[in-house]
């Protein structure tokens, strides 16, 4: 959704006024979930069984909804809801809220400080406003046509143009994801492990992406996944200056097999690269000591390096 998303400022343009108004109020009623949630926060939810975990879950996402889904429809009471967090794929023509009433509830669940509180509106497959909230600590990302903004303050991407020196993060595959998803998914992070500097793996995904937004990670990238998942993220980054595509490059949409998120690069002539973060080839990378991280800076500079690594299309 690249293109989409950027494209967004031109969709919103005549109704930006009437947007920026909305968005202070989604803000508003994304602020009330989270405190919500946070009085819940604080024990560990013991569960035994699948069926204990998904009734703890479902009771975190009802206590956020009762809060957002009244005030959310008043705002706009002729848009769609998305039910199912967990659903990818383009939407219906029309306005489409798609919210995470608890993003990253698993770690909620744990006492773990990773969570939030998301909600944004879709207008015909494009994302024009979002909020991030993080309840424990009080900060609310917010994107709108013109600029992604952490309270109130301008956010910019990475300037990082160099993988060896670059944060990467990915986040892991859904529970229902196919045996091939998932391999890809390992088989990119140990490639990663030998490109960048730090790699960080954990849920959720919009935390790693409002970070990409704020320019502490280079770059975020993820096989499959959810629209509550991405499209907070996708428009935060790309209102931040970032660029947002598919594994290959290509315009990213919510029917993509692949995403990515980082800063923007001005490719070599002839060449395409689908990141601005180029990874040194090392042909010995097999013989080189598991800890080769903290030693990275002795090593001789490579003259080839290559985009991204990452499997190949339809290579698990």
């Amino acid at each position: 959704m690249s293109d989409s998303v950027q494209t967004t400022h031109t969709a919103a343009t005549a109704g930006s006024s009437s947007d920026g108004d909305l968005l202070a109020q989604t803000a508003d009623a994304v602020r009330a979930a989270g405190s919500v949630l946070r009085e819940r926060f604080g024990e560990v939810v013991s569960h035994r069984t699948r069926e204990e975990l998904m009734s703890a879950l479902a009771d975190n996402d009802d206590a956020a909804m009762d809060v957002l889904r009244p005030v959310l429809t008043r705002l706009r009471p002729d848009a769609g809801w998305v039910e199912d967090e967990l659903d990818g794929g383009a939407l219906p023509s029309g306005e489409w809220w798609v919210v995470d009433p608890a993003e990253g509830n698993v770690n909620h669940l744990h006492a773990l400080p990773e969570w939030a509180v998301t909600a944004t509106l879709v207008r015909d497959n494009r994302p024009v406003l979002t909020v991030v909230h993080l309840p424990l600590t009080g900060e609310t990302y917010t994107a709108l046509a013109g600029g992604a903004h952490l309270d109130g303050r301008p956010l910019h991407v990475s300037r990082t143009a160099d993988l060896g020196l670059g944060l990467v993060a990915t986040s892991q595959a859904r529970p229902d994801e196919s045996e091939e998803v998932v391999r890809r998914i390992g088989s990119s992070i140990t490639a990663m492990l030998f490109g960048a500097l730090v790699v960080r793996t954990s849920v959720p995904a919009t935390l790693h992406l409002v970070n990409v937004a704020a320019g502490r990670i280079d770059a975020f990238w993820q096989f499959a996944g959810a629209r509550a998942d991405l499209l907070p993220g996708a428009l935060l980054v790309t209102e931040a200056g970032g660029r947002i595509s598919d594994a290959q490059g290509r315009p990213w949409t919510p029917q993509s097999e692949s995403f990515l998120a980082a800063a923007p690069r001005r490719p070599r002539r002839g060449r395409r690269h689908p990141l601005p973060l180029t990874a040194p080839h090392h042909p010995h990378h097999a013989k080189e000591s598991p800890h080769h991280e903290h030693d990275r800076s002795s090593r001789e500079r490579p003259r080839r390096r290559q985009p991204l690594p990452g499997p190949r299309p339809g290579r698990a």
